[in-house]
């Protein structure tokens, strides 16, 4: 069974994880340690609680 405290419900987890995991294979740099392939990697980032989502109109608020 899988820890993901971090993310409150299976769906935000799949979601979360499925959004990082194409970041990671845009380039973007890992907030964790490992080998695992990118979808590993993501999945890993979300249960250490290294990556939060965020909503589109908190992150729009701040642009004008």
């Amino acid at each position: 069974m899988t820890d993901r405290t971090a993310v409150p419900g299976r769906f935000e987890f799949v979601v979360v994880a499925g959004a990082r995991a194409r970041q990671l294979l845009a380039g973007c740099t890992p907030r964790t340690t490992g080998t695992e392939k990118a979808v590993r990697l993501a999945q890993k980032e979300v249960r250490e609680g290294k990556v939060l989502r965020t909503d589109h109109e908190d992150a729009d608020a701040g642009r004008i």
